[in-house]
């Protein structure tokens, strides 16, 4: 009899949240508990950059102009354009979001803790969470402190970090998908005490979790 292969995929949690809401900040206190990370925009990086799996096709919609001299895309002109077309923000994802999200399926599949934390910005945008993830966790906070990070972190105008922020959810769309909220407007103690309340809660759903083999 030939033996079966099975994949093994944890109870999953998506990470979401606005740009500037501090996903990273937060996926990085999960980390320090252990928690196995797959984040999309690290896979996006992987895929974008020289050599990788995006670049050919990307060069071929877009044209030449939009890879860097060191064969990498070229992400400040790319966002220029996306953001002020949506049409080609909707090639651009056509090309990246299927490589995006089998990378984050392979890695998903290397995991080994009880539960993996997958990092999506556009997590509620896809329209696909129910079929990704057990649980949906968004970090949260203001617009406004959204724009004033932003803006201070990339060296952004605040007209083009507003163009941004029309591309995504919205506040309330986020929030109303939520199975869980993470405020951070706060101190990072008050981040870490509540993601340790979070940890020990997913680790109770891993326990009662049973993915079906692939």
């Amino acid at each position: 009899m030939t033996a079966t292969t099975h994949t093994r995929r944890p109870f999953v949690v998506g990470l979401t949240g606005g740009i500037g809401s501090g996903k990273s900040r937060a996926a990085n206190l999960f980390a320090a508990l252990g928690v196995d990370i797959v984040d999309a925009d690290v896979e996006s990086h992987r895929l974008s950059a020289p050599g990788g799996a995006a670049i050919e096709l990307i060069r071929q919609r877009f044209g030449a102009a939009f890879i860097a001299s060191d064969g990498s895309l070229d992400r400040a002109r790319m966002r220029e354009r996306v953001y002020a077309d949506p049409a080609a923000r909707r090639q651009l994802e056509g090309i990246l979001h299927p490589l995006i999200a089998q990378a984050c399926e392979a890695r998903l599949g290397e995991a080994r803790g009880p539960y993996a934390l997958l990092v999506i910005p556009l997590l509620v945008e896809s329209g696909r969470a129910a079929e990704r993830v057990q649980r949906i966790l968004v970090v949260d906070c203001a617009e406004q402190t959204q724009i004033d990070r932003v803006m201070q972190r990339d060296q952004l105008s605040e007209a083009t970090v507003r163009k941004i922020l029309a591309a995504q959810a919205t506040r309330a769309q986020r929030l109303a998908a939520a199975d869980d909220v993470l405020s951070n407007e706060g101190l990072q103690a008050d981040l870490a005490a509540a993601v340790h309340s979070l940890h020990a809660r997913y680790l109770q759903l891993a326990k009662t979790f049973s993915p079906m083999s692939q």
